[in-house]
């Protein structure tokens, strides 16, 4: 078992031990909800990252959705990808001038309802950057469920110049999930800017630089074949 897979058990478990995960259950192979992840993202909104954002693109996991909420009824623009970007125009808008119940436009099960495909080269320019994360260490490298596809929608936009190194990333958890521990981030991780929990913002000034567009190398077969907007990169 890897370090980040070692993090992932046991941040997972603890979570679940301690009676701080929400629904939905189980905590494991998620972005887990917890308790507190509203006054989180009330502490994420102080932010001037966040507090003066028009566009923010943020990912859309549980724990975040009160931060999602907060943001679109401040007037954000968000947006969120397609799962696993399996369409060309990955992202889905959220402008709230034009969304009638922001409540539901930020849910999971809701924004396709509410969201207007765009490709990346119709996203503006991103003021900052919403990630969820299983863990976090204090130097601000993000342990997310494994998949990479934070990551990769990062690439993307970075790759059409839609974000940049000084786009700030913030991530909300429970206090539990934020580790001590030093952890190595492979090159096409995105490191963390601020941690929000419940009690505390945390910012990193990690060592850590973050991608500079997308690795192909370090794509797997199954993502070559299933992300169309990759066909735009070459």
């Amino acid at each position: 078992m890897s370090q980040k897979e070692a993090i992932r058990t046991r941040v997972w478990d603890r979570l679940e031990e301690a009676g701080l995960a929400r629904f939905p259950f189980p905590p494991q192979g998620r972005i887990t909800n917890f308790e507190g992840a509203a006054a989180a993202a009330e502490r994420a909104m102080s932010l001037p990252a966040l507090a003066e954002a028009e566009a923010v693109k943020a990912n859309p996991d549980a724990p975040q959705l009160p931060l999602r909420r907060r943001l679109l009824d401040r007037g954000t623009t968000v947006y969120m990808a397609v799962p696993r970007l399996t369409q060309r125009a990955c992202f889905l808008e959220l402008d709230p001038a034009g969304i009638d119940d922001t409540d539901a436009a930020a849910t999971v099960s809701k924004v396709s309802e509410f969201g207007v495909p765009r490709g990346p080269e119709a996203v503006p320019e991103i003021d900052a950057i919403v990630a969820g994360s299983v863990a976090v260490t204090e130097a601000g490298v993000r342990i997310g469920k494994g998949e990479g596809y934070s990551d990769l929608e990062y690439g993307v936009l970075r790759e059409f110049d839609r974000v940049g190194a000084e786009t700030p990333v913030v991530t909300t958890v429970h206090d539990e999930q934020v580790i001590s521990e030093e952890v190595r981030p492979a090159r096409h991780d995105v490191p963390i800017d601020a941690i929000c929990t419940p009690t505390r913002t945390i910012r990193t000034d990690g060592p850590f630089a973050k991608p500079d567009g997308v690795y192909r190398e370090d794509l797997t077969e199954t993502q070559r074949a299933e992300i169309p907007v990759l066909e735009a990169l070459e």
